[in-house]
């Protein structure tokens, strides 16, 4: 199975990060994390997204406050699919980051998700890789049962109460 680059800016975005690790490691897909930045870092973010292909990565997944750039440094480096996620900064409350992540030029697309909304950067990086395999697809599957069931047991029990 391809593995799952995972790129924050800063430390401070871990959080985030952390609710996508645990999906992955749910689903037991390998993946890397790493911190680099569009800005301090831009050779080492750049040397990372040129080779991720041949180094085993099948998507990545940058997070990003402020600016956010750095989603879009990858995806101007690979041609690999790259999910962005914003980060609720101290200024804009995450909305800088959001348009900086959705609002790339034609021709660099960045599939963005919600301001720190890792797990739903981990499932969409399981839905890319589901789309080669069989088996991911199927615990992908079994994990919509799983929320199905569990929102039909809430309704039922708030129905039992009012």
């Amino acid at each position: 199975m391809k593995k799952v680059g995972i790129v924050m800016g800063s430390d401070s975005d871990l959080p985030v990060i952390e609710k996508a690790v645990r999906l992955l490691r749910e689903f037991e897909i390998p993946f890397e994390v790493h911190i680099y930045s569009a800005h301090r870092t831009p050779v080492e973010a750049r040397d990372f997204a040129l080779h991720a292909r041949e180094n085993g990565f099948g998507v990545i997944i940058a997070a990003a406050g402020m600016a956010a750039h750095l989603a879009g440094a990858f995806a101007a480096n690979t041609t690999l699919p790259v999910i962005g996620i914003p980060c609720k900064g101290p200024v804009f409350d995450g909305m800088d980051a959001l348009l900086s992540t959705v609002q790339m030029p034609s021709g660099v697309p960045v599939a963005t998700v919600g301001v720190n909304n890792g797990a739903n950067a981990a499932l969409l990086a399981a839905e890319i890789l589901a789309v080669e395999d069989a088996d991911l697809a199927a615990l992908l599957q079994l994990k919509r049962q799983h929320d199905n069931n569990a929102v039909l047991e809430k309704d039922a029990s708030i129905v039992d109460r009012l």
